[in-house]
């Protein structure tokens, strides 16, 4: 009868590739995967992962899916695995424009502080008899 091997609590486990699961978690979203950047920096000494993750600002609503629901899951996913894994991670979205804002049509920018809506009841107005 062969003998039952366990790993010890020494036993440290292989850390996750974090960067492959990332790829291949965002790749289906994305129209350009190329575009994909990721930098993952990991404290030993404090069991902590960043992983910064950019890619086009086109992909941004696909990723995020609706209500963030399709991130949500990616995050659950990596939260999952890292606590697996002793430690605990942190997941930053960049896109590749810092300037969100040279990317929008003329008409879409706009001037009243960042498209905030007026609060209040409708009234119409009066009509006017000339």
């Amino acid at each position: 009868m062969p003998n039952k091997t366990s790993l010890s609590t020494t036993q440290k486990i292989a850390s996750p590739d974090y960067i492959g699961l990332v790829k291949f978690l965002l790749e289906p979203f994305l129209d350009n995967p190329d575009s994909l950047e990721i930098d993952c920096e990991q404290l030993t000494q404090k069991n902590k992962i960043w992983l910064r993750v950019a890619f086009d600002s086109t992909d941004k609503g696909k990723v995020f899916g609706r209500g963030g629901r399709n991130i949500q899951a990616i995050r659950e996913i990596l939260n999952t695995t890292a606590t697996l894994a002793g430690t605990s991670i942190y997941l930053d979205i960049y896109n590749h424009n810092e300037d969100k804002s040279d990317n929008l049509p003329n008409d879409r920018r706009s001037s009243n502080g960042g498209g905030r809506k007026k609060t209040g009841r409708y009234r119409p107005r009066p009509s006017r008899k000339d």
